[in-house]
């Protein structure tokens, strides 16, 4: 899952040369935009099963854009360029815990940065199943962000910020590791080569090990930036407020509510994220750095 720096013409350090880090990420942000354009309807699917009683619909694809545009943009720009930075002169690549603890990081600053992208996603999602009168009938994600900002406060634009952070680091690091073994298993068996093959059958892997992990911080993420204002005050206290609450009244396997299109969605968004990537760092390889 890591991505590597591109051979090529060695620098003025000894390692090789590489995209600039602007265009490191540019194609982060690229990549997993278009990754959301093919496995947005999954998304839409888990959000409205986690949702369930809570509403859903409207026009979130723009929603998802942003959040990848926002999100993955700063997640794959951090991760590739410490990424790079850590790597040794004679090539060597970071240890796997420094790789852990790189997309760690990398997740959670890229949480913070979507975060309000994600809030509009969340409720724009849930809007057209609640009654009429309580739909807040946000025309597209830019029109939901000024609504948020300037009815409710700038900080609510960040409501869920904790949690998504939370989340960000659990799905890093479980699908760091979880990738990393499963690669080598396969390799190992000697049925696979280092190919796209391989990069899929361990990215669906990883992505059970992920959504198995991640989920039930998920929900509270999803519950808490959905949550409305009863009598006054919110709905949830706070995260674990949330936890209680859906185990007590939906059951304890309601934290895994819509495991199914999560899995669908995230093993999918996965490979072809780091497939696009891996093509565009390629492409300017061969136009800008080959030679």
């Amino acid at each position: 899952m890591a991505a590597t720096a591109s051979p090529g013409a060695g620098g003025m350090d000894g390692k090789p040369r590489t995209s600039p880090k602007s265009v490191k990420f540019l194609f982060g942000g690229l990549a997993g935009m278009g990754a959301t354009v093919f496995v947005q309807p999954l998304d839409l699917v888990k959000n409205r099963m986690q949702l369930s009683g809570e509403g859903a619909k409207t026009r979130e694809l723009s929603a998802g854009l942003l959040r990848q545009a926002t999100y993955t943009t700063t997640r794959l720009g951090i991760y590739t360029v410490l990424f790079e930075r850590l790597t040794g002169a004679d090539g060597t690549p970071p240890g796997f815990l420094l790789k852990a603890l790189i997309g760690m990081t990398a997740g959670a600053t890229g949480a913070f940065v979507g975060t309000p992208a994600e809030v509009a996603l969340i409720r724009m999602t849930a809007d057209g199943r609640l009654p009429a009168d309580q739909r807040r009938g946000y025309k597209n994600v830019f029109n939901a962000l000024i609504r948020i900002a300037q009815e409710e406060g700038v900080p609510t634009l960040w409501r869920g910020c904790i949690p998504t952070m939370a989340r960000a680091v659990v799905v890093n690091a479980a699908q760091l590791a979880s990738y990393s073994q499963s690669k080598q298993f396969l390799l190992d068996s000697g049925y696979f080569s280092d190919n796209i093959l391989c990069h899929f059958c361990a990215s669906m892997i990883s992505g059970l090990v992920t959504t198995a992990a991640s989920m039930p911080v998920d929900i509270v993420k999803t519950r808490i930036q959905n949550m409305r204002m009863i009598d006054g005050k919110p709905e949830y206290k706070n995260g674990l407020d949330v936890l209680m609450k859906v185990v007590r009244y939906e059951g304890f396997f309601s934290l895994w509510k819509g495991f199914t299109p999560y899995y669908a969605r995230l093993g999918p968004h996965t490979v072809l994220t780091f497939i696009f990537l891996e093509q565009m760092n390629k492409a300017y390889k061969r136009l800008f750095l080959s030679g």
